[in-house]
């Protein structure tokens, strides 16, 4: 669920690219979620691929979204999805059901088709691990990255600060939360956010007004890294507030009894974006009836992301964290 330390990324990943080719626009680097290629015609593909292995009920339905949202970020509508789902040993035909009818219905719902992908079972595995490819076309002088954030530009978030994170816990550790204390209602209540995980419509509205510089879909690390790797993409210095971060009582309560950062917890479902001065009406018209805040504001070169903590203690962040997610810490407390 978390990464190896960004030092071992540099060395052994990011320059390990293959062959140099004059139609790659963007490869990998540190903040950069997703490929992009030129196909001519103006026109270029947007790509990414993520696991998904820290959720149980919704493993494959979350794959899909989770990948499909990092296309979105870039301004593209995510058009195809390829699928690899890992089986474990204990599988069975109603396992294989599950996963691949999540990954049907997940697909559908964002108006895209699965063209392939590999389904296999591995030893050693306790539970299914599920990877998704999401791809996408857009016009090659309108595509964004977590690159574009300029000084000036004010940072928003939709929703609500370890969104995923929280529905999650609420569907797989259930049992932990009731034990210390967690009224059942509420867990209840928060399980019903894995609905909101998706990105897409607010990422391609804001895309379609010209109301941003850059997107980011903060996953593993939540709000706090997904700031860094902005922050990092951009060569930004970015200032922000945890007093105007949007947080749910019910991961208020979670965090109080399993012991998390909820700025550091997985929140996918949150869309983090740098928006031109001048632009609130604009975001305003594009985000109706999507819950978002502006929490700070991008203040001149970096790398560096500041944020004023409400004890009074501020956290300054001068390197991405891939190897930190709160989400990843609890379950090797509790494994299931």
């Amino acid at each position: 669920m978390a990464k190896p330390p960004v030092s071992s990324l540099r060395r052994y990943v990011f320059p390990r690219s293959g062959a140099k080719r004059d139609d790659v626009l963007s490869g990998p680097g540190v903040g950069l979620d997703v490929g992009i290629a030129r196909v001519g015609g103006g026109r270029a593909i947007v790509s990414h691929s993520d696991p998904v292995h820290g959720a149980v009920r919704h493993v494959a339905w979350l794959a899909v979204h989770v990948a499909s949202n990092d296309v979105a970020t870039a301004g593209v509508p995510p058009a195809w999805i390829l699928p690899t789902i890992l089986l474990p040993p204990t599988w069975d035909d109603a396992m294989l059901d599950e996963l691949t009818s999540q990954v049907d219905s997940a697909a559908r719902e964002l108006g895209a088709a699965v063209i392939g992908g590999h389904t296999g079972v591995v030893e050693g595995l306790s539970r299914p691990l599920v990877v998704a490819t999401s791809i996408g076309v857009g016009e090659e002088d309108r595509i964004l990255t977590a690159a574009g954030a300029r000084p000036g530009d004010a940072i928003y978030m939709t929703k609500w600060a370890a969104l995923e994170g929280t529905a999650i816990l609420a569907e797989d550790f259930e049992d932990l939360l009731l034990r210390r204390g967690v009224p059942r209602s509420t867990i209840s209540s928060a399980s019903g956010l894995m609905s909101m995980v998706s990105v897409v419509p607010e990422a391609l509205a804001l895309a379609s007004a010209g109301a941003v510089h850059a997107m980011h879909d903060p996953t593993r690390g939540g709000i706090a890294e997904g700031l860094a790797e902005m922050a990092f993409a951009s060569s930004t210095y970015i200032e922000v507030w945890e007093d105007r971060i949007p947080l749910l009582e019910s991961t208020l309560e979670f965090s109080s009894a399993l012991g998390f950062d909820p700025l550091w917890m997985i929140s996918s479902g949150v869309l983090l974006f740098a928006s031109p001065p001048g632009m609130r009406e604009a975001v305003e018209r594009a985000l109706s009836g999507t819950p978002h805040a502006e929490i700070g504001v991008v203040r001149g070169p970096g790398p560096r992301v500041l944020m004023h903590r409400r004890s009074g203690r501020d956290e300054v962040i001068e390197e991405v964290h891939p190897e930190r997610d709160e989400l990843a810490e609890v379950w090797r407390r509790n494994p299931r």
